[in-house]
């Protein structure tokens, strides 16, 4: 395989032993790959989901079964796209792999989009089925949507039937007002039943793929930047991050490993670290529908998994929390932080409570979406968010010109070259120009630098920057030294106008239970940590902060909060 060329990469002398930067990458369809684990794995078993456990023979047989139905039934082929709007649950699996069987394009939705959000991604991707069950929740969304004449096609799967028995049984008596009524919908005419289709027993017809050209998923942006883009990711893109992923982990997702499966599928962290990597090695995955800590504290009594992929705000969670005591976590040797960036404190207080690893990893929606990673075996560098995984080519630009290479262990903007990279944004030529630099580079809009070993280390977002009389100021900088103060349970820090400077910093700050802080004793405790231009001009106290749907502390909520709060002079 061709790999990108970048002169000096030098993290590879940082490489774990056993590990090789330029080793072959493996880009065979993720649907293929499944269908010969399940091939291999046989009775053993895939899915664990609040009880209920699917093998891998009868995971293969119902995404068979479904392929074939979408093909003779609903007439989809190549090409077409497939929208999946559905919180994590096996019905999510079958129909994922069912999709990219057939040929299609998988679309991801987020359950808790606004109607409006769900509307400009399905009219966007020109999807026209879409696949999601009977809880309100999902289902008045896509009723929605098929009023409004995007949705040709519905697909509903009726969510009790995921459960074990008795689960079953006391969630339709005691759940009844959660779950719709399909059958008796405005637009029933549309829908189709997911256990109908899979009951008829279909056999698909084979489909040629072409792994380097064909969209596999089109992974829609969070729209942090204005309008959410559909990032057309390859079958080859979404296979070579799984084979870079699985290298770096040297056997980790193979049996008797077991990972959890909290973050959802539809976001793309999930959808490859949780789902796609560890079931194509034959390992099981352990799901539940959303996080809830006694949820969760079941779960690892009751199935012992060992590795734990993440958002900082759920590990910061378990490491807060009493009802997570060591002994419940104990099973974890190896947790995986994404998503966001780990505070420092959070680090810290997790390593007092449980003995496993913690491996802070980097990606993009865009890059399938690992760039770098820790080491999964070995502790790594506190603080860094690791070196870029085998056949991934990272430096850094200049923020203001990205034709200039910045010298070692100055910031600038990371760009990323490799295997796992988008083919670009769909229907946007102009959008895919911007996103890469001149010479072929994503451009992540993250600030950062290498350090003497290679290792990489981000600042901040380049749109979360704030630029206080002329000079950068970095939210996370304060975010860390705010974390400092032991009444701190969460913070998250914006930049707001102001007259004098341009810019200045506001930070939003949870304490924790039963403790008290004011703005000027907060203040007073920053004065050691702090310049005077990193000083938040308002510390704003919340009983919450709001998070987004995988549960990273949100800066747009904040911003539309502070900016109303002005407004009313609230």
């Amino acid at each position: 395989m061709d790999h990108p060329v970048a002169g000096n990469r030098p993290w590879i002398k940082s490489y774990p032993e056993g590990i090789e930067w330029d080793t072959p990458i493996d880009t065979t369809p993720v649907h293929e790959q499944l269908s010969a684990s399940c091939a291999k794995m046989g009775d053993a078993t895939a899915l664990d989901f609040m009880g209920a456990t699917t093998s891998f023979r009868r995971l293969g047989e119902q995404i068979s079964a479904l392929a074939g139905a979408l093909q003779s039934e609903l007439g989809i082929g190549k090409g077409d796209r497939v929208a999946l709007l559905m919180p994590n649950t096996p019905f999510y699996i079958i129909s994922y792999f069912a999709v990219l069987r057939v040929g299609a394009t998988v679309v991801n939705c987020n359950p808790l989009y606004s109607v409006g959000e769900l509307s400009h991604i399905v009219a966007n991707s020109g999807a026209q089925t879409l696949i999601t069950l009977d809880l309100k929740v999902t289902f008045e969304s896509a009723e929605k949507l098929a009023s409004q004449g995007h949705i040709k096609k519905l697909v509903v799967a009726h969510f009790p039937n995921a459960l074990p028995g008795v689960k079953k049984v006391l969630y339709k008596t005691l759940k009844r007002k959660d779950l719709a009524k399909p059958k008796e919908s405005a637009a029933s005419e549309t829908i189709v039943s997911f256990e109908d289709l899979i009951a008829l027993g279909r056999t698909p017809t084979p489909v040629t793929i072409d792994p380097a050209n064909d969209v596999a998923v089109q992974q829609y942006t969070g729209g942090t930047t204005g309008t959410p883009k559909g990032a057309m990711l390859s079958h080859a893109n979404i296979a070579a991050n799984m084979s870079q992923i699985d290298k770096w982990g040297c056997g980790l997702f193979y049996p008797p490993s077991k990972i959890v499966a909290i973050l959802p599928f539809f976001h793309i962290f999930a959808m490859t670290v949780c789902m796609n990597v560890p079931l194509c090695s034959g390992a099981q995955v352990v799901m539940l529908p959303r996080f809830e800590m006694k949820a969760f504290l079941s779960l690892m009594k009751r199935t012992k998994p060992n590795v734990l992929p993440a958002v900082p705000t759920l590990l910061h969670a378990l490491a807060t929390k009493a009802p997570a005591t060591a002994e419940i976590l104990a099973p974890i040797e190896v947790a995986i932080s994404g998503g966001a960036g780990l505070p420092g404190e959070t680090r810290e207080a997790f390593a007092k409570k449980s003995k496993a690893i913690l491996a802070e990893g980097y990606g993009l929606t865009e890059a399938s979406p690992v760039v770098t990673c820790s080491a999964l075996r070995v502790p790594s560098k506190p603080g860094s968010i690791g070196l870029p995984l085998p056949a991934t080519d990272v430096r850094f630009v200049s923020i203001d010109d990205p034709t200039q290479e910045m010298p070692r262990g100055e910031r600038g903007e990371l760009v990323v070259k490799g295997p796992q990279v988008m083919l670009g944004y769909y229907g946007d030529e102009a959008g895919t120009r911007e996103a890469f630099t001149p010479d072929g580079y994503l451009r992540t809009a993250d600030v950062g630098y290498f350090d003497e070993d290679g290792y990489v280390f981000l600042v901040d977002r380049i749109k979360d920057l704030i630029i206080s009389s002329g000079f950068n100021v970095y939210p996370r900088a304060i975010e860390d030294a705010i974390y400092k103060h032991p009444a701190v349970d969460e913070t998250n820090v914006i930049g707001v106008k102001d007259e004098y400077r341009g810019e200045a910093p506001v930070a939003y700050v949870k304490l924790k239970d039963g403790e008290t802080l004011t703005q000027e004793a907060l203040k007073s405790f920053l004065k050691d940590h702090l310049s005077k231009l990193e000083m938040p001009r308002e510390i704003i106290f919340r009983d919450e902060l709001p998070k987004t749907m995988i549960g990273k502390l949100s800066k747009n909520d904040l911003r539309a909060d502070y900016e109303k709060t002005v407004k009313t002079g609230g």
